[in-house]
């Protein structure tokens, strides 16, 4: 496919000062083949003075096209862009008929067969520009309209949409006009849909899966609804603004990109939320986080919509904060904001120390294009820590009043970061536009250094805070510092004195008095309400060696272990000694949040990246010895989530297969579980690494389990085969063919790169860049992205690969979103690098 025109600010400020957009009638058919359907589209428009514009389409065939009842050549179209030329101020009506190529990457219209049963289904995913994929559009955010939806499909479908849709016979379906959203908003989902339905509050609510996974659905649906409804409540405890649509539908759809879409009245979710084999309860706070954080949205994103892609971050870092904050309050997942310190946080400090850094709130997105690489650790977690210490200065009456303004000013139309601060501001005294510039238009991490003294029954302490590499200026904080004694009682506990809040200003230190002993730990930042990174003091660093474990909060212990992890990152305390710690305080661990983020980081970088090869053996012996104490504890049952993580790591880490091996064989971990189908094919995979198996057991998994997991569990354990044969084909089929979808791509990748396999997989390196860069060009910027994160050979420590990147990266022109992906790990290798250098006997 070749590569089609992005939009630029300047473009659409332009169309948008020249158009006023009224109503879209939109009808799909569905029942045109297998590859294509029919898209017809009308679009009734006001233009305010003469001019020229451009409507965007990307059909497989454009039929025709009227402006007013007077034909336009098909043959003008060109890079996705139809021209209007010579429009008259006033009113004006464009009619498009085109057939649309279904897409199998999740970009569009997304065509999905159920290898289990053999039913298709589809759905959009208009995000950023790819409504052009569907129907024709003047395709940007602040040209809203109302929608009017028709679709036909197959006999037996169901068809959804954002309004409550009604079937007219004939397999047509009609949706209900819906009031002002923008192009990217518009969604359609159709198919034998698995559905359960209810009311709530006179909405009608519905959860819908592919009927495969009707059984799992109907498990936890009592479980969903219980959060929908309780989120719903909440958010109107909060807002003064009703919810602004007709129904509420969550669909759970096939190989979806993100975690979810909160296009208003039809969410679309990743369907791995509906579960088919054990989760943890942090998988399924995870979920809860998730609901609630699209229900979030759908006043802030589908209400009030950014004018233009600068803004994206507003929608994204809200809903993440309220949909962190709302978990919390209204479910019984009362500790989200753990995960989020372990997990969320760690992404956005990862983000914010690359050279593709950006603030919070960018003020140079020139195109669609640019956008689109914002969305990262930064819009996400770091907006949602900046909007949550914004909550903790203002207040939570001055933060929510500011909202509902926000929200009354400019429902159903567009705003701006300008606006948003207008609205805080109407609410309180402070100064949120100085508050916005320290936190929204700066970069990097702030580092938060404690030094302390005592003498004579008092104890001093100042905070030296430090600027990041990247950052731009300094930008205050408001903090918990947590003060502990040791447990006289427990020589592995500490015990809190006090917690003592402390602002630090943006370009200076800040410091604390106190009376009493010297305590035995101090910890800066104790319930994670800012956004740094922080050190200890000499004494403090020797509790956490021997009392972590011992601190009573999770949350508490999360900035612990998080802080440990920026120190090994940063090059000041060896990889080894992470491990030491984990492996002395881990098998006391109670917080799933906890234990899978430490698991995951000990085994995926400092075993993968930050340790040279010939100490990989070493560390992986420590992480099985770990999971195995872990496995011990947890033979009561009573921590069957803890347990459950244990046997998943110790699968990943297995360097023998005798063990798991013998797990499949028996078909359960002694004293449990029993292997589900998730447990299974893990089994297979690392088998697969260690040479412990072959094509005919896969085949007969796949036999087992026919399922799409299970053709992506299977597809992820032939490219792990430590053959060559197998290593060739998985190569061809993700950058040769363009026949894997999005996830069969991302699982073949994922199998593909093993460090175990260094020698094996050496000649791919180097083809790596020579193919990624013209498969990005040709699928567009979901396999790009896909290529990016899971193709790239991040086994390969070495300064050979990080030549080969960056050489790829000056001379090969690899498009924005394979660039950007690039950057990012080059940058990642070249941190992995420098630990290695680093460690005391390098």
């Amino acid at each position: 496919m070749a590569c089609m025109s992005v939009l630029t600010r300047d473009e659409a400020q332009h169309r948008a000062q020249l158009l006023d957009v009224h109503r879209y009638t939109v009808e799909l058919d569905l029942t045109t083949g297998d590859e294509t359907f029919d898209s017809r589209t009308v679009i009734r428009f006001t233009a305010r003075t003469t001019g020229d514009t451009f409507v965007e389409l990307k059909p497989a065939e454009l039929r025709t096209v009227t402006l007013d009842g007077q034909p336009l050549d098909p043959e003008s179209l060109h890079d996705g862009r139809l021209p209007l030329k010579n429009l008259t101020a006033g009113e004006h009506e464009l009619h498009v008929d085109a057939v649309m190529r279904y897409s199998r990457t999740g970009e569009g219209m997304h065509r999905f067969t159920d290898p289990s049963d053999d039913e298709t289904y589809v759905y959009t995913q208009m995000f950023m520009d790819d409504v052009q994929r569907v129907f024709a559009a003047f395709d940007q955010p602040d040209l809203k309209a109302v929608f009017e939806v028709s679709v036909r499909a197959p006999e037996g479908w169901t068809v959804l949409a954002n309004g409550v849709t009604e079937h007219r016979g004939d397999g047509r379906w009609q949706a209900a006009p819906t009031p002002l959203i923008s192009t990217y908003l518009v969604a359609v989902a159709a198919g034998p849909w698995h559905s359960v339905r209810t009311e709530h509050r006179g909405l009608p609510f519905g959860i819908h899966c592919r009927r495969s996974l009707a059984p799992h659905l109907d498990t936890d649906a009592e479980e969903i609804f219980d959060i929908t409804r309780a989120c719903f409540d909440r958010y109107h405890e909060k807002f003064e603004e009703p919810y602004p649509f007709d129904s509420y539908d969550q669909a759970f759809v096939p190989e979806f990109n993100a975690g979810a879409m909160e296009n208003p009245g039809l969410v679309t979710f990743r369907d791995e939320f509906v579960y088919r084999s054990a989760v943890t309860d942090t998988e399924r706070q995870t979920r809860a986080m998730v609901i609630a954080h699209e229900m979030a949205h759908m006043w802030f994103g589908d209400l009030v919509t950014l004018k233009w892609w600068d803004d994206i971050w507003l929608n994204e870092s809200f809903a993440e904060y309220m949909g962190y904050r709302t978990t919390a309050e209204a479910t019984r997942f009362t500790d989200p904001w753990t995960e989020f310190g372990v997990t969320r946080k760690a992404w956005g400090y990862d983000a914010d120390q690359r050279p593709t850094t950006h603030p919070v709130a960018p003020e140079n997105v020139d195109d669609t294009a640019s956008a689109l690489l914002n969305f990262d650790g930064i819009s996400y977690a770091k907006g949602a820590s900046a909007l949550r210490q914004l909550a903790a200065w203002l207040g939570e009456k001055d933060f929510l009043a500011g909202i509902n303004t926000h929200f009354k000013r400019h429902r159903f139309a567009n705003a701006t970061l300008a606006d948003f601060i207008d609205s805080l501001a109407s609410a309180t005294d402070r100064d949120v536009p100085a508050w916005a510039d320290s936190w929204l238009r700066t970069t990097g991490v702030d580092t938060l250094r404690p030094e302390i003294r005592a003498d004579n029954g008092t104890w001093h302490l100042d905070i030296r805070h430090e600027g990041g590499a990247a950052a731009t200026t300094g930008r205050p904080h408001r903090i918990n510092v947590g003060i502990y004694d040791h447990d006289l009682h427990d020589e592995r506990a500490l015990m809190p004195r006090d917690r003592v809040e402390v602002d630090i200003p943006a370009d200076a230190d800040a410091e604390l008095n106190a009376t009493g002993p010297r305590p035995a730990f101090v910890l800066l930042n104790d319930g994670d309400l800012t956004y740094a990174k922080i050190r200890f003091d000499a004494g403090s660093t020797e509790a956490v060696r021997t009392r972590l474990s011992g601190l009573p909060d999770p949350l508490t212990r999360a900035v612990v272990w998080n802080a440990l992890r920026d120190a090994v990152r940063d090059g000041e305390l060896p990889p080894a000694a992470y491990l030491d710690t984990a492996r002395t305080h881990l098998p006391h661990e109670t917080d799933l949040a906890v234990t899978q983020g430490v698991l995951a980081f000990a085994s995926g970088q400092i075993a993968d990246q930050y340790l040279p090869p010939q100490d990989r053996p070493a560390a992986l012996a420590t992480l099985t010895s770990l999971c195995r104490d872990l496995l011990r504890r947890t033979e009561d049952g009573d921590h069957p989530g803890l347990r459950l993580i244990a046997v998943r790591h110790l699968i990943g880490v297995a360097a023998h297969p005798d063990t798991i091996a013998a797990w499949l064989a028996d078909g359960t971990v002694p004293g449990g579980p029993e292997l589900d189908p998730e447990l299974r094919w893990r089994i297979l995979g690392r088998l697969a690494v260690l040479g412990a198996t072959d094509e005919r057991a896969i085949a007969a998994e796949l036999e087992r389990d026919p399922s799409a997991s299970g053709q992506e569990g299977a597809a992820r354990c032939r490219a792990a085969l430590p053959d060559p044969e197998a290593k060739r084909a998985a190569w061809e089929a993700m950058f040769t063919g363009d026949d894997l979808s999005n996830y069969l791509f991302t699982a073949t990748a994922q199998g593909f790169w093993q460090p175990e396999q260094a020698d094996l997989l050496r000649e791919y390196v180097p083809r790596f860049y020579a193919d990624a860069v013209p498969t990005a060009a040709r699928r567009g910027p979901a396999i790009a992205q896909a290529a990016g994160r899971w193709a790239f050979p991040a086994h390969a420590v070495d300064t050979e690969n990080l030549r080969l990147g960056e050489a790829c990266l000056s001379d090969a022109d690899p498009t924005p979103a394979l660039r950007r992906t690039l950057a990012d790990r080059l940058d990642d290798l070249s941190r992995a690098l420098r630990v290695r250098e680093d460690r005391p006997d390098a």
